[in-house]
């Protein structure tokens, strides 16, 4: 089953991006427990932004005076214009993540990956504070892997990080959409910064990446059986 776009029609008006976005990571994470060594485990991190519908903050009641007839002269005052700082529909943007743990290690995060929403890539600060968590989990030693299958933003994450890290332009740093798994490796008294990359095209089946647990063992991430499996259950295949 081919990857689709689920950003644009006729795939958006059956069905909106962030049900699949919401499921897949769920299929990711069972898939690769039945993957995964007994002392590691896998789970779901879903964060939905923090704009908050706030539902009955103040009551209104009949006899309760406005500003201009207060009984106290101190709640007439009224402040001055604010400035404008920032008008945007989400104040931080979903996230969509699988993690992997070390249990046997005081619960300790070896890997994540995450998938990308649109949210993530539409102001610099927003693409900012993607590239800060991945280059932290990157110095901790964590393997991250980016699952780029945004169609209606530009931008490429993985390009600026490879950027926050010093390194030279990686090969997918201007294609539109991706897949990678990079992870930090010690070896020779030498630091490396390794990546399996992979240009992911609409119509076109998806790749299996080696998420790495430790520095000598990895597991398939298998992106294409996990996508088909949460088409097939959101009757979207």
């Amino acid at each position: 089953m081919p990857l689709h776009d689920h950003f644009h029609l006729p795939m958006s008006k059956r069905a909106s991006w962030e049900e699949v976005h919401g499921l897949w990571p769920g299929i990711m994470a069972m898939r690769l427990n039945e993957l995964l060594p007994p002392e590691f485990r896998s789970g779901v991190k879903i964060h939905l932004g923090s704009l908050v519908e706030v539902d009955a903050g103040a009551f209104e009641y009949d006899d309760a005076p406005l500003n201009g007839a207060a009984a106290d002269e101190g709640l007439a005052w009224q402040a001055a214009t604010p400035t404008l700082l920032l008008d945007t529909d989400e104040l931080t943007p979903p996230e969509y993540e699988v993690r992997v743990y070390d249990e046997t290690n005081e619960r300790r995060l070896v890997a994540a990956v995450e998938i990308v929403s649109p949210r993530n890539k539409d102001r610099a600060d927003s693409r900012d504070a993607f590239v800060s968590k991945c280059h932290a989990m990157l110095q901790q030693h964590v393997c991250v892997v980016i699952v780029d299958p945004v169609t209606e933003r530009s931008g490429n994450l993985w390009g600026e990080l490879a950027q926050r890290l010093g390194a030279q332009p990686p090969t997918m740093a201007n294609v539109p959409l991706y897949a990678v798994s990079c992870r930090t490796h010690f070896a020779n008294a030498r630091y490396r910064v390794e990546a399996w990359e992979h240009e992911l095209t609409v119509g076109a089946a998806l790749p299996t990446l080696p998420l790495w647990i430790s520095d000598s063992y990895y597991v398939p991430l298998e992106l294409e059986s996990t996508y088909q499996t949460t088409l097939r259950g959101l009757r979207l295949g």
